[in-house]
């Protein structure tokens, strides 16, 4: 599962096994939580322990800062994503139960890729891992401009990481060897289309301008957790999949 399959899912707290069932016997209601905002990687950055959610505002103006949830905590309840019930589920209480230290966390979205040998490579877009262990396979890195929809981006296997440095993902050399992949450019390059001058230019705009909005978006979400703390049927069929899960709990 790739993280960006799950990030701004809806996601629900399931209710307690006591309250599943309603008087007149139908399932209960899960109650909203969130948002997934991004994924929380362990201070080794090799596994997903979870997820950071974004709640909705109080009457619609005060926010509310974002909360943990683990990993091992999400089920699917009646169709939608959900949380399941407990304290032990959520930020520092499910933190201790996984034994780990959610301040040392990794947010690898986002964050500015420097080789060993101190080469800027772009920056980590996205991570393929397993939905019911965390472990990643694959990062996704990403050349740091709009670009790269037309010239593809680079799947480095997670042998490649080597830790988290200065506000950086310190990768092996090796990736600079690494292969583009995907992209619009490449799926038309397969289809022996040639990108004619118009599209070449629209491209440097993107880049000019499009590239900004990157460095002030999604870019700006990889570092360290400890810095930032105090702050859909379709993919339900697919987390199910993927997970081995049932469709309802009952």
């Amino acid at each position: 599962m790739l993280v960006a399959d799950i990030q701004g899912v809806r996601i629900y707290r399931a209710p307690s096994a006591r309250k599943a069932t309603n008087k007149d016997g139908m399932p209960a209601e899960p109650r909203r939580l969130g948002k997934v905002h991004f994924p929380v990687f362990d201070p080794t950055g090799r596994r997903v322990v979870g997820f950071m959610v974004k709640r909705p505002d109080v009457v619609g103006m005060i926010k509310q800062p974002d909360c943990f949830v683990a990993l091992d905590a999400l089920d699917v309840y009646e169709g939608v994503l959900t949380v399941a019930d407990g304290k032990e589920n959520y930020d520092d209480a499910a933190a201790k139960r996984l034994g780990i230290d959610l301040d040392r966390c990794l947010i690898w979205t986002g964050m500015d890729v420097v080789t060993k040998s101190g080469k800027k490579v772009g920056y980590c877009s996205d991570a393929m891992f397993n939905s019911t262990t965390g472990e990643v396979t694959r990062f996704v890195l990403d050349g740091g401009s709009a670009s790269s929809l037309l010239v593809g981006n680079i799947e480095m296997p997670v042998s490649y990481l080597l830790g988290y440095r200065d506000g950086a993902m310190i990768v092996s050399d090796d990736v600079l060897s690494l292969e583009l992949t995907g992209g619009a450019a490449a799926k038309a390059a397969e289809a022996s289309v040639v990108i004619g001058d118009k599209v070449k230019k629209g491209a440097a705009k993107l880049d000019e301008h499009g590239s900004k909005a990157l460095d002030k978006g999604s870019r700006a979400l990889g570092k360290q957790l400890g810095k930032t703390r105090g702050m859909f049927s379709a993919f339900a069929s697919e987390y199910r999949k993927a997970a081995g899960t049932s469709k309802k709990k009952k």
